[in-house]
């Protein structure tokens, strides 16, 4: 507790500060001032559907982009035709600026849903590298002995290659989402599509209202973390559930 409530006291003590030295709102409003407008406009139907807008958008592209960057990661430890290919595309996307992404799809899409595709291309590399990583920690005498008891596809899939790439994937998805969600909610911030959080960020920055400013950057790391916690909260149980099952 102490290691979570020191840190956030004397963060949040500076701002305060500081924001009572400038004694300018309109640069930097007070941390209650914040509190205040966030709960305004979390009082409202729209904030919530915008909320839940762009958490569909993040996670239909983030999620996508987790599959895509796992089967991708199987076909290329597959065949060596694939890694030749594929492999140098990742490191492209993994090196290129978000930004330039972002404006590339603009030309190619919809404002609605270039958070959805930058989203998933976010993903994809983490979700490559973490998959990469747990086959390497297969144990090929297991995968030997599954195919000498004549286990099924699916059967070694389950029983070999899940449970020795687990810690890997679960920390994969757990950073795809989170640069996904960043870089969904900047590619909002850029291509304003209609209910979504990253054009309240933007709107608030160009009428000068800096608590909505402030209010909605909380809002989407609140909301971040809420859902990181509620993903490995399940994440947990299931492999609670697995494990107990197995014993």
């Amino acid at each position: 507790m102490k290691k979570v409530a020191l840190p956030l006291l004397v963060w949040v003590g500076l701002w305060w500060g500081l924001a009572v030295y400038m004694g300018q709102p309109l640069l930097l409003p007070t941390p209650w001032q914040v509190m205040e407008r966030l709960g305004t406009l979390a009082a409202t139907g729209t904030f919530w559907a915008t909320c839940l807008a762009t958490l569909g958008r993040v996670f239909l592209g983030g999620g996508a982009g987790i599959v895509l960057g796992v089967a991708l990661a199987a076909l290329c430890a597959r065949f060596d035709w694939c890694a030749a290919i594929f492999a140098p595309a990742v490191k492209v996307i993994r090196a290129t600026p978000v930004a330039s992404f972002i404006i590339l799809v603009w030309l190619w899409t919809g404002a609605v849903w270039v958070p959805v595709v930058i989203a998933a291309l976010m993903a994809v590399p983490i979700a490559w590298s973490a998959a990469w990583q747990g086959m390497g920690e297969v144990d090929p005498q297991l995968v030997e002995l599954a195919a000498v008891y004549r286990f099924s596809k699916g059967k070694t899939l389950k029983l070999v290659y899940l449970p020795a790439m687990a810690n890997a994937l679960a920390g994969g998805v757990r950073s795809a989402l989170g640069f996904a969600w960043k870089a969904g909610v900047a590619a909002e911030a850029l291509c304003r599509p209609q209910a979504a959080m990253g054009t309240a960020i933007w709107n608030a920055k160009t009428y000068l209202e800096t608590p909505d400013l402030f209010a909605w950057t909380a809002a989407v790391v609140l909301l971040s973390v809420a859902v990181e916690k509620l993903l490995w909260g399940l994440w947990t149980l299931w492999e609670g559930r697995v494990q107990s099952g197995a014993s």
